[in-house]
This record gives structure tokens, sequence and C-alpha cells, in this order.
């Protein structure tokens, strides 16, 4: 690879059609990347401290919210950092990086989604066996099940990009690196590259998203059966969250990555928006204002800290 690759670092082109608001666009990210960090940071500290939040549900969520910071920080401050200083510049290595950290835990997050969907199949369709079934051993396995599924669907893809030779090509029309944009940049053919990559995508969002879509006709069709109205609504309540976030999730991926080529990189860059950054900063607000539970931890957790800062000041 040393032998071929001339190429030592990738221009990202970020926005150029909003050269002039580049300042203003820093600072809308990284508000926003204080904004998930904090956000899932507290989920995360709710569901460890809560003994009420130690179930499958919030154990999942828990793991869900520290994807959700580990794939915007693999983002979101080498973009604001590229704004604020107007260098374009990222190193070979940096850019293999990032698309390795991006496409794995994109792929786990999907996995995840997947799992969580079966939780709630479990919790409405088999409520009394749930505590037996959904045990903290299946739980740890399925999360273990997902990160591994994750790390073998793309070190294969990553591997291959890497021993793709960049001669002179070395600008990227986004503002991260994207293993689909960086293939179109290499100086070898990469049709074979291209397919592995697609087919290894597309076995794990479309894998995940089956078994979402089953697991919520299942649900769907028992929460119907249940005989009042204010049970139905309380299954659709635990459920729609998690939902709001299947769709965001799913639908931006596969406008992304699965559908033929385009040319429109706009629409493309507002759609990696809604991916890396908009569902992560929902994410939080989402889960936890739509929850009794996380709302009543919350609660509890503020009056803890009043107490707390009170007695500190005292002294």
């Amino acid at each position: 690879m040393l032998n071929h690759t001339t190429v030592t670092e990738f221009l990202l082109l970020g926005f150029p059609s909003l050269h002039h608001q580049e300042y203003l666009i820093a600072i809308t990210f990284l508000a926003s990347y204080l904004v998930i960090l904090v956000g899932n940071l507290l989920i995360v500290a709710l569901i460890l401290s809560d003994r009420d939040l130690h179930r499958p549900m919030y154990f999942f969520l828990c793991n869900l919210s520290s994807l959700e910071i580990f794939i915007t920080t693999s983002i979101i401050p080498k973009t604001v950092a590229s704004l604020l200083m107007g260098s374009k510049a990222i190193s070979y290595p940096a850019c293999i990086t990032q698309c390795y950290f991006y496409s794995l835990l994109g792929s786990i997050e999907f996995l995840l989604l997947a799992v969580m969907s079966y939780d709630r199949y479990v919790a409405i369709c088999y409520p009394l066996q749930y505590p037996m079934l959904m045990n903290s051993q299946l739980c740890v396995q399925l999360l273990l099940g997902s990160w591994t599924a994750g790390f073998l669907s793309t070190i294969v893809p990553t591997v291959l990009v890497v021993r793709l030779p960049f001669c002179n090509a070395n600008h990227i029309d986004h503002f991260f690196c994207d293993s689909v944009l960086l293939m179109k940049l290499s100086c070898a053919e990469t049709q074979i590259v291209e397919l592995i990559s697609f087919m290894t995508f597309s076995i794990i969002l479309l894998g995940s998203l089956v078994m979402t879509a089953m697991s919520y006709l299942y649900i769907i069709n028992t929460i119907l059966k249940l005989p009042s109205a204010s049970s139905r609504n309380k299954a659709f309540s635990t459920c729609s969250s998690h939902f709001t976030i299947v769709i965001l999730g799913y639908g931006s991926c596969i406008f992304l990555y699965m559908r033929p080529s385009s040319h429109h990189i706009s629409y493309n860059k507002m759609v990696a928006l809604l991916n890396t950054m908009v569902t992560p900063l929902m994410s939080p607000f989402i889960f936890s204002l739509r929850n009794e539970q996380m709302k009543k931890a919350l609660k509890v957790g503020l009056k803890r800290s009043v107490i707390i800062s009170r007695k500190c000041f005292s002294f």
C-alpha cells in the first residue's frame, strides 16, 4: 500500500456554498455536539444510578446513548476544528480511521435497534415470561453479538479500502471522510471493493431492518387485541420513542447508501447531517420526555442534586 499511495492527506470541502457562514455553522455544530454529550451522558448517568431503571430496556438504551456519543465524537469535533481554523486537510490515517469508526459504530447501532425492538416484542407479546426470557445473561450476549457482527461486517471493507492506491485526487466533497466517496478517489478499479462494501452493509442494514419490522408487526398485532384503550395507549407509548429513532436512522441511511449514485451531493450532506447530528440530538429528548420512568428518575436526580448542593453551600 505504501509503495502505491502518493496521497498523504485529503481535503474535506465541507460546505463550499456556505463559505462566508462557516463560523456560524461551526458554532451550530459545536452547540449541538455539547447538547448531544450532555443529554446522552445524563441518560447514561440516570440509568446507572437509578435501580428502577436496571432493566433490559434501559440497559440497551444506555448502550444506545453511548453509541450516539461515540458516533458524533468521531465526526463533529474534526468538522468544527476545520471550520474554525479554515484548514480542510485531514491526514490519510485519520481519514481511514474516521471511515472505519463511523461504519463500525453505525452498524452496531442498527443491530442494537433491532435488539431493542426484540426486547419490546418480548415485553408486550409475552409479558409474564419477560423476566425469564430477557435475563441479564441474554442481554449481555445480544450486546456482544451486536458488537461482534458490527466488527466483522466493517473490518473486511476497511481493509480493502486501505489497500487501494490514491494517486492525485484528494478532494472529498463532504464534511467527513465517507468510504463511498473515498473509494471514488482511488486511481485503481474499485468495482469489487464497492460491491463487497455494499453487500456487507446491505446485510447489516436490511437484516436488522427486517428483524425490527417483524418485531413491530407482532407488537402492533398484539396491541390491537388489547381490550382497553388505556392499555393500548400505554403499550404504544412505550414503543413510540424507539420507533421514531428507527424511522430516522433507517430512513437516512437507506437514502444515502441503498439508492443509485446521485450527483446531488448537497442532498447527501443534508441527510448525513440528519444521521450524524440531528438524530443523536433528538434521541435524549425523545427517550426522556416520552418515558415516564425516565422523567421520574430525572426528577429524583434533580432533587438529590439540589439537596447535595445545599449541603455543600451550608458549609
